[in-house]
């Protein structure tokens, strides 16, 4: 990859959310809530942006793919973070729920690690959708405070988009980005037969 390919808008976004993290991290600490709400809501639509602009401008990388995964995982921590200094009573009696979410979610990175030596960067559609919508009610919650129905609609789709990337992880034989799903994995192998 030439030089030239990382120097675009959509990974300049992904490298502020990079560079913004120990910022908000520290504001998460320090307890200053609302200008911590601030900049993961700021985090949030980067990351909205960089994928979108990638695709519209025909500027998606393996590099961008790559750092925009390591920008992703850290906007889950730090919000995670957040919502345990700032939003634990209304998360407390879904402690269930989002522990398993959570769970999946390190299930998932925590087997790419151990099989590919690597954090995942599939960027298959389900997590991409999931993402937009954690990220939204992520925003709501940060901004204006948690609302049930729409918790539980993301917890779901989010589950089942970890357990997705999961499974295509135990199925194909090396990481790639841009998988798509597991229709287009298990077509893809039915193809190679």
């Amino acid at each position: 990859m030439q030089h030239k390919d990382k120097l675009n808008i959509p990974n300049a976004l992904s490298f502020y959310r990079l560079l913004a993290f120990p910022v908000i991290l520290y504001l998460a600490i320090a307890g200053h809530a609302q200008a911590f709400a601030v900049l993961i809501v700021i985090n949030l639509i980067t990351d909205v942006l960089d994928g979108l602009l990638a695709r519209l401008f025909k500027q998606q990388t393996e590099f961008g793919a790559k750092i925009d995964s390591i920008a992703d995982m850290g906007t889950y921590f730090l919000v995670f973070l957040g919502i345990g200094l700032f939003k634990w009573d209304d998360f407390a009696p879904h402690i269930l729920s989002f522990g398993t979410f959570i769970g999946l979610l390190i299930a998932s990175l925590t087997l790419s690690v151990i099989k590919f030596g690597r954090f995942p960067s599939l960027h298959l559609y389900s997590w991409k959708i999931g993402g937009y919508i954690q990220g939204t009610f992520f925003f709501i919650l940060f901004t204006f405070g948690f609302f049930t129905p729409f918790y539980y609609f993301m917890i779901i789709w989010g589950i089942l988009a970890f357990l997705e990337h999961i499974i295509i992880q135990l199925i194909i034989p090396e990481m790639r980005s841009n998988a798509k799903g597991l229709y287009w994995v298990l077509r893809e192998g039915r193809s190679r037969k």
